[in-house]
């Protein structure tokens, strides 16, 4: 009776466990890190439990901030915005096994459009 109860118990553990949560928990926290191409700076990122990010880039060219925000998929696709859905596109991928991520920027604040490309990992705290 007690190897049967053990194992069910046990079988109950590993329907219980999502690998849906086990998969957006590695990115779950502060992810930071550098981009460069028309325009040069830091950018840092959250990432929720349920896949929301939101964050900054830091211009070291014109000194201003601008707002990111956007989802990341169980897969690690970041697919964000920067300012409004207007202004520009922040996407990538973060990586869960290395805690690394890299991808392109695109903001057309300040006109003309400027692009280029972000890396950076995850926060080890």
């Amino acid at each position: 009776m007690k190897k049967l109860f053990l194992l069910l118990l046990t079988a109950f553990l590993f329907i219980g466990c999502s690998s849906d949560e086990d998969t957006i928990y590695d990115y779950i926290g502060t992810w930071s890190g550098t981009y460069e191409g028309a325009d040069k700076g830091n950018w840092n990122i959250v990432v929720a439990s349920d896949g929301k990010v939101t964050g900054t880039m830091h211009s070291e060219v014109n000194n201003e901030n601008y707002y990111i925000s956007g989802r990341l998929s169980e897969s690690g696709e970041l697919n964000a915005v920067v300012g409004t859905p207007d202004d520009g596109e922040f996407k990538g991928t973060l990586n869960r096994d290395d805690k690394k991520g890299n991808g392109n920027w695109r903001n057309s604040i300040p006109t003309p459009i400027i692009t280029g490309t972000w890396k950076g990992e995850k926060d080890k705290k």
